[in-house]
């Protein structure tokens, strides 16, 4: 069996092709949590007949962009600010606030906290506990918050745990933050693959708090990584004056506009990559539940984490054999508060999935 020491983000095609000799074309990346669907037909036809548009610098406001975004998520266009990518608002956001202390709900994505450490700030985790199955002790995370603390970050539905909070959590842990002048950073990457998305996400909440940013992207449920379009969300018009302030005009491209413009829109492409993560998250999650080997933990997301109960198996035995058969899943030892017994991989279509479950369970 091939060793090696490095961990692979889901993007890491290449180095993967180097190491273990296959052709990235022939990997099924289990490790991305990018919808299966691929991209939305509405944008794939319609794109080419756009091609133009990149002959002229796109609106600086990017008001019909934002516009869209407004009437797909339900909220004021002028609380929306966008941006390359989630992470360039992340950074930017990070770049404003300066915090000097902030506590992140772990284990979660690791950019959080290097945005926080390049900003000359410190980092705090709060533990998902796995007694808890990675869900949220409201109660006793709230009484660990204090005024020594001026940023929360919470990934939700969170990374890798693919655990959720809810909306009426969220007003409980806002009106704690409030109380010692926190402000919340919500990353909600993965929301619009949740079953109860509507009851999860924080936007509405916006309109009542303005010590709250949301942030999203088009990466996962739009499969549109390359895209680079992201947006966030704050009724705070103070932050958003901010990173207008700071960020360089025109991050986004004429197309990636035009892009976003049409992608929002296409409520058949929406409603299909619904179904489909729904019923085979059900599937795949009653599947493992019944295996003696793993233990899965409910998920909210596009993508479930699983422990593996046998001793003879880490988290590296099993990459190493689905890498071996041309899928690609996530190796967690490397996530804060996981050891080599965890894994995280995302759903795909019902044809891989199955070819996934089958290297699984193999003896």
């Amino acid at each position: 069996m091939l060793k090696h020491t490095d961990h692979f983000h889901g993007s890491d095609l290449e180095k993967i092709e180097e190491i273990y000799h296959i052709k990235k074309e022939d990997i099924v990346s289990f490790s991305a949590n990018v919808n299966p669907l691929g991209i939305s037909p509405n944008m794939r036809q319609t794109l080419s007949e756009h091609l133009d548009a990149i002959t002229a610098y796109p609106d600086r406001e990017y008001a019909s962009l934002r516009r869209c975004i407004a009437e797909y998520i339900h909220s004021d266009f002028e609380n929306i600010i966008v941006g390359n990518g989630s992470t360039e608002l992340i950074s930017l956001f990070i770049q404003i606030e300066q915090p000097k202390k902030a506590m992140i709900l772990g284990p979660t994505y690791s950019e959080y906290e290097r945005e926080i450490f390049l900003e000359g700030g410190t980092t705090h985790y709060y533990p998902l506990k796995e007694k808890d199955e990675f869900r949220l002790d409201l109660a006793d995370f709230t009484e660990r918050l204090n005024e020594s603390m001026n940023l929360l970050v919470i990934c939700n539905p969170n990374n890798p745990t693919s655990s959720s909070i809810t909306r009426s959590q969220m007003r409980q842990i806002l009106d704690v933050c409030k109380q010692y002048d926190i402000f919340v950073m919500v990353d909600e990457t993965y929301v619009e693959f949740a079953e109860n998305s509507e009851e999860i996400t924080s936007i509405p909440l916006t309109h009542y708090y303005n010590n709250i940013i949301i942030l999203r992207g088009t990466a996962k449920f739009f499969a549109a990584p390359g895209l680079r379009l992201g947006y966030a969300v704050t009724g705070n018009r103070d932050v958003i004056k901010a990173i207008n302030t700071r960020k360089n005009p025109w991050t986004i491209n004429s197309l990636a506009v035009i892009a976003g413009e049409l992608m929002f829109s296409d409520e058949t492409y929406i409603r299909k990559t619904r179904e489909l993560i729904s019923s085979e998250r059900k599937r795949i999650y009653q599947i493992l539940l019944d295996s003696p080997d793993y233990k899965p933990y409910p998920p909210s997301a596009n993508f479930m984490l699983v422990k593996i109960l046998r001793e003879d198996m880490t988290s590296q035995d099993l990459f190493d054999r689905a890498i071996q058969n041309g899928l690609m899943i996530r190796d967690c030892s490397t996530f804060p508060f996981l050891n080599q017994k965890y894994i995280r991989f995302c759903f795909m279509n019902p044809t891989d999935n199955d070819c996934l479950l089958t290297c699984l369970m193999d003896h």
